[in-house]
């Protein structure tokens, strides 16, 4: 070939590219959060000259939105920027992210929001060259329905794994309750005034505390994941005693055995994890209010799993707050019939479910012998292959063996029912990562 027609051939090649790079579809404020879109670019004018780039859309990070945050009832965060920052588990070239006024009572308007990595872990402080003004299927600004959510347009922006991102939005007006998530394990921001772009990070000095509020999800366009695990439980899978800001949930700790795997080339799936912990949550029982703050496993499957982008396997580690919490003593068949309606309803979708046992808690001050006797036979149940795709035995692998009913004391928090950092460490250990292959059985 000719030095002549080669370029000939590159030109046309890169006219091919041009044009596929200007048809392609990125109405994502629209999207129901399964998209498996292998092409995608951002429509934000902000960063309209930026390349189109391949992936796959999956969840990097999520928090299950909890209920309407105390103090916030009449006039919301009015005048005030949130900076919620969040750890990524895989990373990506282009970003949206999901905003909540699940529990607000009027509509809520985000006047501007953003997105950028921080400039290290655990600071408001941004790397300057990555902030990202974000946008509403083409506008700055958006309003929020009492009950509803958005999706943000694509961006941009080239976020790493395994690092925090700050997600910043402003709301000029009183909103009524605002929608958060406590127990979040990280610090996170307010400050007056809009200071969605600041970088220095410095004047986010009015509030921190460990809530995450508004966001519920940030998706990145992904060359290094396939999909979505997510990981839906209760207060042990919400990591509440594991270190601030440390990322030692067991989730956290999943995420890092997975993406090892796939480095040493072990045929794991390409799965980012992320986090659908509650505290305190139930699979049959509700808490207060309407919407209910902290709603059942089984009324919230659907959104914090199911509903979330591009999931290919479910890991459900609930039932132990049906049976702590219950006035009379839990009957472990309604609670089994309860796990079982939900990998039914994954299973409709193609998605597989792996569960896990139920862990020890003698020493807690709900324990019973009885309490223990319905654990015991939910286990059984688990581990004889009538619930689940596949088990992960997390009872087994933390219990002490010269005392089942308890943890072993280094994986013991101090409270007798969530594990310490140790613990959980074991937990992400104990699950088999062979779990994670094929897909859900056409009937269980």
């Amino acid at each position: 070939m000719t030095k002549r027609h080669g370029y000939a051939l590159l030109s046309a090649i890169i006219a091919v590219i041009v044009a596929l790079s200007a048809a392609i579809y990125v109405g994502v404020a629209a999207d129901d959060g399964n998209s498996e879109d292998t092409l995608a670019a951002p429509r934000t004018p902000h960063n309209s000259a930026a390349p189109a780039s391949t992936g796959v859309w999956v969840g990097t990070w999520a928090a299950a939105p909890v209920g309407a945050e105390p103090g916030t009832e009449v006039n919301g965060l009015a005048g005030h920027s949130v900076r919620n920052v969040v750890h990524t588990g895989v990373g990506g070239t282009s970003a949206r992210i999901t905003l909540s006024n699940l529990y607000g009572t009027q509509p809520l308007t985000i006047a501007h929001a953003s997105i950028a990595v921080a400039a290290a872990d655990n600071t408001a402080a941004a790397a300057a060259e990555t902030m990202r003004n974000l946008s509403f299927n083409g506008d700055p600004a958006v309003v929020i329905p009492a009950g509803g959510q958005v999706i943000s347009d694509a961006v941009a922006v080239l976020i790493p794994r395994d690092t925090d991102v700050l997600v910043s939005t402003y709301s000029p007006t009183p909103s009524g309750p605002v929608t958060y998530h406590p127990h979040a394990r990280q610090l996170s921001y307010l400050a007056q005034g809009d200071r969605t772009e600041d970088i220095t990070g410095s004047v986010y000095t009015a509030d921190r505390l460990d809530y995450w509020r508004y966001l519920t999800a940030l998706d990145v366009l992904s060359n290094e994941a396939d999909g979505t695990v997510i990981t839906f439980g209760d207060s042990i899978t919400d990591g509440v005693t594991s270190t601030l800001g440390a990322n030692r949930r067991w989730p956290d700790v999943l995420a890092e055995r997975v993406r090892s795997a796939v480095e040493e080339g072990t045929g794991v799936p390409r799965y980012s994890v992320v986090n659908e912990g509650i505290s305190g949550n139930q699979i049959l029982v509700d808490g207060r209010g309407r919407p209910a703050d902290n709603p059942s496993g089984l009324k919230r499957f659907s959104r914090d799993a199911l509903g979330r982008t591009n999931v290919k396997v479910v890991v459900i580690d609930l039932g132990i707050n049906d049976i702590l919490r219950n006035p009379r003593l839990a009957d472990p068949d309604r609670i089994l019939t309860g796990l079982r309606l939900m990998v039914r309803q994954a299973h409709a979708r193609g998605i597989k479910v792996v569960g896990a046992t139920l862990m020890p808690f003698q020493g807690h001050r709900g324990y019973t012998p009885a309490r223990e006797a319905v654990r015991q036979e939910i286990n059984a149940a688990i581990r004889a292959g009538d619930v689940f795709d596949a088990v992960a035995d997390f009872d087994k692998a933390l219990r002490d063996p010269y005392d089942p009913r308890r943890f072993r004391p280094d994986y013991d928090s101090g409270d007798h029912l969530h594990p310490s950092d140790a613990g959980y460490a074991r937990m992400a250990e104990a699950f088999s990562l062979s779990a994670l292959k094929g897909s859900a059985p056409a009937e269980l």
